[in-house]
């Protein structure tokens, strides 16, 4: 067997359906994740290895990290057993988190030091994009190294744009997800607003959508996941906090008025608060009483 030229470390919501797109594609993947279960989905693909992330260094051209955070891809890098004591040259590796610009470039820097070129991409989409292999990408790094790469992200994306520098994806990613974020609690607190008025929740979405207040939430967070009453947005209440704490900090490191940011992160703060972390994102919508109220 010929070894893998593309490796995918952490195989969730969003790793997984990035992985199961390259697996269909061309290329012979390599994968990896700390969790049993998640691996073994992939033990009988056909077109994918299981390897360590060490292990993908010394073959792979690319490898895309789909963690948590810096923290389990600074894990990944170190010791001898690890991606920069065993990197091919060429190596290139992509960190596909949301992350504080600040610690990506500091991974950035360390993988530089070995010759691996180290890009942010900053997805948007969420899982049912990485699914459909439709992903839009926000990058920051070496442009060459993303020419030289580009092709390994195809089968998973549908746009892509090279912002910068290290760290301007995960930089814009924030800023993306601050908007993103605050936009779903104001149509939130409208919704709430409309049905105090006696209103029908269904009737303000149908008019937003056809209408200037229509945003990504009217057209399709509140008409799958809370009209439906699913309550399944596939992200937990904790990663919106994260998201906002980060980006936030961001803003007031560079002196940014992020004040419709601020008020978001406060809301998430109350949710946090009653427990909520574990909880998909869409409940924030049935519980917005009781949080409001703390």
């Amino acid at each position: 067997m010929p070894a893998p030229k593309v490796g995918v470390v952490g195989l969730g919501n969003m790793g997984g359906g990035v992985a199961r797109n390259l697996a269909k594609s061309k290329y012979l993947l390599a994968v990896w994740d700390s969790s049993k279960k998640a691996v073994e989905q992939f033990k009988n693909i056909k077109n994918a290895v299981v390897m360590t992330p060490g292990e993908m260094a010394a073959c792979c051209d690319v490898i895309i990290f789909v963690v948590p955070g810096s923290p389990e891809i600074d894990e990944a890098l170190k010791g001898r057993t690890g991606v920069l004591s065993n990197a091919k040259k060429g190596l290139a590796l992509y960190d596909f988190t949301t992350s504080d610009p600040a610690d990506t470039r500091r991974l950035a820097a360390r993988a530089a030091k070995k010759g691996v070129a180290y890009l942010d991409a900053g997805m948007s989409g969420g899982a049912t994009g990485a699914a459909a292999g439709t992903l839009t990408l926000m990058l920051g790094g070496d442009k060459k190294a993303f020419g030289r790469t580009r092709r390994y992200l195809a089968p998973f994306t549908a746009k892509i744009f090279h912002l910068g520098p290290a760290g301007a994806g995960h930089t814009l990613k924030l800023i993306h997800n601050m908007v993103c974020h605050s936009v779903f609690m104001a149509t939130v607190e409208g919704g709430q607003m409309a049905e105090r008025a006696g209103i029908k929740l269904a009737d303000m979405v149908e008019v937003f959508n056809v209408a200037n207040a229509r945003s990504y939430a009217s057209e399709v967070r509140f008409p799958k996941h809370i009209l439906s009453k699913k309550w399944d947005a596939k992200s937990r209440v904790y990663n919106l906090h994260k998201d906002l704490n980060m980006a936030v900090k961001l803003g007031k490191k560079i002196g940014a008025e992020v004040k419709h940011g601020e008020a978001t992160l406060s809301f998430l703060k109350k949710a946090i608060a009653l427990g909520m972390q574990e909880k998909d994102y869409a409940l924030l919508y049935r519980d917005f009483e009781k949080i409001r109220r703390g």
